[in-house]
């Protein structure tokens, strides 16, 4: 009788999680506003990604772009980024900003 009441038990286990899944039904992400909003970058800034007015994703985009074309990723260390004459002015004079570091030195240029 023992074995029959855990067979019981699995089955209603097994219906609980089917029931909790179907609950959930996927939404579509909408972009966040704030990073669509088209920013004009700096003189410096404009020297690397170009000086037309487009978005933060598109800002940061771009500034992979020219790291990668010029292979300024550390090769050791791949989340620091050392900088070329063009970077060291957005990066504030520093010859090596990470990665996380770097996107707040870019914020300070977009306006």
């Amino acid at each position: 009788m023992a074995t029959k009441k855990k067979a019981a038990s699995k089955k209603t286990a097994s219906k609980k999680t089917a029931s909790k899944k179907t609950v959930k039904a996927k939404v579509k992400r909408k972009p966040n506003a704030a990073f669509m909003k088209p920013m004009t970058p700096s003189a410096s800034l404009g020297a690397v990604i170009g000086a037309n007015a487009m978005p933060r994703t598109e800002v940061t985009k771009k500034i992979w772009a020219y790291i990668k074309k010029n292979k300024l990723q550390d090769a050791k260390n791949r989340r620091m980024i050392n900088a070329d004459d063009k970077l060291k002015v957005v990066f504030g004079g520093k010859k090596q900003v990470s990665m996380f570091e770097m996107t707040k030195l870019v914020s300070k240029h977009l306006g």
